[in-house]
């Protein structure tokens, strides 16, 4: 039989999993919706230092993911 503060950590413990994982998705989500950005609106004259480039717009969109993740 488990103890209630057996059971409180382990609540505590798949709140922190779950919290990572949301952070996790969100990163991944950014990260696809700005290499998306890149490759279907773009920048093709190269001026635009986020989006003339794929890992930067990538790299903005994961940034962008984990702040909108984040509470």
């Amino acid at each position: 039989m488990q103890t209630n503060k057996h059971i409180k950590s382990d609540n505590k413990e798949n709140k922190k999993m779950s919290r990572l994982l949301r952070i996790a998705i969100g990163i991944v989500v950014g990260g696809t919706l700005g290499y998306a950005y890149y490759h279907f609106i773009g920048c093709t004259s190269g001026s635009c230092p986020i989006t003339s480039r794929p890992w930067n717009s990538t790299i903005a969109g994961m940034v962008l993911g984990l702040i909108w993740t984040i509470k």
